[in-house]
């Protein structure tokens, strides 16, 4: 039984090794990641530290967003090792009408109702169970993912992943990833909404100047993946912002700073009226228990 226990010691040992090797490497690599991004971050079109990456992927959009943030690593990674407050990130978007913790075998998972990106029931919104994973917290080096296999409207495979390392004593770099699977009925639905509603919606990178030397900014899949990396990241600094600020004044921190990030980029994120957005998620704040109803 010594043997037998002496040599279970050693596997749960080797594994711990194995894994600090594996967070030891991803800190190395977002280390070198900053390193190698540093011109483009230093020249950013965003005039801060930060560089907005995209596919025009019809089946698998994906957009990353690499941005140094004025805000400890310590901050940071506590921030988001929590999993109640990634609801609070996800809450300031617009198509996102509820969020709960939940805990099933003993994994913790966001449950999240997804709508329109207007006020709208309730009931009339999907539910999407996304499984919350802590994979590394370390000392200096942050990775948290979640992650849904099934989403509405012929999607799946939702993923939003987050990584950061230290920069200095008072700033962080971060990784930000948010990426999905269409299935035909959602690449028929998203190709509808590109040639009517979405016809005239851009992204933010510049494919070329027009005759008067005005930019002209990306459109189709890859402007709706950049749009949709930028929102999730100005949520994440919007929650980091509100961190400051006594806990009963945090949640209209949040709805302020995200919206107010939103309309610095008006031709690509304007939506609704800033007295419209307040009073929708106030209400969707203070609301019930979500999943009575939703589909």
């Amino acid at each position: 039984m010594a043997r037998l226990c002496s040599s279970w010691w050693f596997a749960l040992a080797a594994l711990a090794a194995a894994a600090g090797s594996a967070s030891a490497q991803n800190a190395q690599t977002l280390q070198a990641q900053h390193g190698s991004l540093q011109y483009a971050l230093a020249q950013s079109p965003f005039q801060r530290p930060l560089v907005l990456q995209a596919n025009s992927s019809a089946e698998a959009p994906q957009g990353d967003v690499y941005a140094v943030v004025d805000h400890a690593f310590g901050v940071v990674g506590n921030a988001f090792q929590q999993p109640a407050h990634w609801c609070d990130v996800l809450m300031l978007q617009l198509n996102v009408k509820r969020c709960e913790v939940a805990a099933d075998s003993g994994r913790q998972k966001l449950q999240v109702a997804i709508g329109k990106k207007v006020e709208q029931p309730l009931k009339d919104a999907f539910r999407v169970d996304f499984d919350y994973t802590v994979r590394a917290a370390q000392p200096d080096y942050l990775s948290v993912q979640i992650h849904a296999p099934e989403g509405p409207l012929g999607t799946s495979n939702y993923q939003l992943t987050l990584e950061a390392v230290p920069v200095d004593a008072q700033r962080s770099f971060i990784h930000m990833s948010y990426s999905y699977a269409n299935g035909l009925s959602a690449r028929l639905a998203t190709r509808a909404y590109l040639a009517t509603s979405g016809r005239n919606k851009v992204g933010f990178s510049v494919v070329r100047q027009d005759a008067d030397g005005q930019p002209v900014y990306v459109a189709g899949m890859q402007g709706v993946a950049e749009r949709n990396a930028m929102r999730y990241f100005l949520a994440i600094e919007a929650f980091l912002a509100a961190e400051a600020v006594p806990p009963e004044q945090r949640a209209d921190k949040r709805l302020r700073s995200w919206f107010a990030a939103t309309e610095r980029y008006p031709r690509q994120l304007h939506e609704m009226d800033a007295a419209d957005y307040l009073k929708m998620k106030r209400q969707q704040l203070l609301g019930g228990s979500a999943f009575s109803s939703t589909r």
